[in-house]
Formats: C-alpha cells, sequence, structure tokens
C-alpha cells in the first residue's frame, strides 16, 4: 500500500487522516501527445509523482488524478490533431475541478493543494476554485492553493540545465524537462532512442483559427529532448518538491509551532 494515496485507502482510513488536518493534494494533468518518447499521461504521471513527494514531507493525502485537460495548443503542446490527445471543454474542466473542490469540502478537507501540470489548465482550473469558493462562503474554513510545478525550478537550476539558454516553458513540451523528469521518476516508459532530432519549432507571435497544424513539428515535440537527463531530472525535481513543500508547510501553516502533520 502507498500510504499516501487516498486510492489505496479505506474511507475509513482517510477520514481519519482528513480529521487530523492533513491536506489533500489534487494532480491536474492531461490525456495529450508527448512526442515518439513520452507517453501521452505524462501531465498527469508527473503532477501525481510530484503530489506523492510532497504529500511525504508533510504528512498529505493524493487523490486520483484528473487526467483530462483543456485543448491542446499548438505553441504549447501541439494542439488538437494529433491522435491520443483527449481534451475538454474549459467549461467542463472548470466544472470538475468545482465539483471537486466542493466533495473535499463535504469530507471536512480544509487544506486542499491543486498541482496543475498541464499548461493549458490554469485558468479553467483558476474558475473552478473561484465557483467552489463562491458557494461553499469565504468562512467555510478551507483553503485552496494552485500551483504549477514547474514555477518551482529556481534559475540556477535552469541555467545548469539549459547551458545555451533557456527556451521558456511553453516550447518545453515534450521536451528537456519533462523528458528529464520522466527519466526520474519513470524511466521504463521514457524510449531515448526515439527522441526526435530536430531544432524549436517556429511560432509567429499570433494564433489562427482554424488551426495552423503546418506551423507544429509532426513529431509533437516543440523544442529538443537530446539533452535530457535522469540526472538533470533529479535537479528539476529536487527544486519543485522543496519549493513546493515550503509553499506548502507556509500557507496552510504545518511547522511544528502551528500543528504541522508528520512526514511519512
Amino acid at each position: 500500500m502507498n500510504p499516501v494515496r487516498m486510492d489505496n485507502m479505506t474511507w475509513m482510513e482517510y477520514e481519519q487522516r482528513v480529521k487530523a488536518g492533513s491536506v489533500v493534494f489534487l494532480p491536474c494533468g492531461a490525456t495529450e501527445q508527448h512526442g515518439p518518447h513520452l507517453p501521452l499521461g505524462t501531465d498527469a504521471l508527473l503532477a501525481s509523482a510530484i503530489c506523492e513527494d510532497v504529500a511525504r514531507e508533510v504528512g498529505g493525502i493524493v487523490a486520483p488524478a484528473i487526467s483530462y485537460g483543456y485543448k491542446s495548443q499548438p505553441r504549447s503542446g501541439g494542439g488538437q490533431h494529433f491522435c491520443g490527445t483527449t481534451s475538454v471543454e474549459g467549461a467542463t474542466l472548470s466544472s470538475l475541478i468545482r465539483d471537486a473542490v466542493r466533495e473535499f469540502h463535504r469530507h471536512g478537507v480544509r487544506r486542499l493543494a491543486i498541482v496543475v501540470g498541464h499548461f493549458e489548465n490554469q485558468w479553467f482550473v483558476t474558475e473552478g476554485i473561484e465557483l467552489a469558493m463562491r458557494e461553499i462562503g469565504e468562512h467555510s474554513g478551507m483553503e485552496v492553493m494552485r500551483a504549477e510545478h514547474w514555477e518551482f525550478c529556481r534559475k540556477e537550476t535552469l541555467d545548469a540545465v539549459f547551458p545555451d539558454g533557456f527556451p521558456g516553458i511553453a516550447l518545453e513540451h515534450a521536451a528537456v524537462i519533462e523528458t528529464s523528469m520522466m527519466l526520474h521518476y519513470y524511466p521504463q516508459l521514457v524510449s531515448l532512442d526515439r527522441i526526435p532530432g530536430h531544432g524549436p519549432a517556429q511560432f509567429p507571435v499570433y494564433d489562427m483559427y482554424p488551426a495552423r497544424t503546418a506551423w507544429v513539428p509532426s513529431s509533437g515535440v516543440l523544442s529538443s529532448a537530446k539533452d535530457s537527463t535522469s540526472e538533470k531530472g533529479r535537479l528539476l525535481v529536487a527544486d519543485v518538491v522543496a519549493g513546493m513543500t515550503k509553499a506548502v508547510r507556509h500557507e496552510f501553516a504545518l511547522d511544528e509551532q502551528r500543528g504541522g502533520q508528520p512526514s511519512l
């Protein structure tokens, strides 16, 4: 049994942990193409693994991931034209987040951290949180954090991982960051010999509708992942887990003097 995963617990074990004040982590990913070398579930897999690492540090619980995200965009995810990319409308994702927040509140959860692993999800997740908070009321006692895991990567680490310059998080779809982190967490799911060798995609600063699929490399990879390594993944994950743990402890008052939960 994984002691931090909600879906590995009985309802009574979960209830006991919730009553003790545990932070609940909700990973929010996507089912989206990640080139010929990474699985369709990359966003949800990484968000879940990061949540588990942070939960172990703060005595938290990791809920089953939301594995369908907002529609893939050409300049950040390759677009909707790839087989396997399975997306939902923005209103659907917002409603799902709203319902999840309301349900966790009904359980008695008062500290909820939603960890976004899919670039396009951010503002629809925000909408869902705000709709739920409006319904349950500002005096409900519940606090919700929304965090994108890549925001915790320090400049020093990015400089080390990208000695020739960081291309930006949007072009990092299926590239060095995600591939290296997958090599750290799930090396058996990475096909290094299938990584495309082409350079970064060249996009204009605007979008067109219908989408110009010709703008997107046929591989679906927006920047080369050739320099990915498990050691780079370890460095990136260390930043993310440390930074998120610090944020969760601070915002949810989990230090020892203020009633923090024990590590697992």
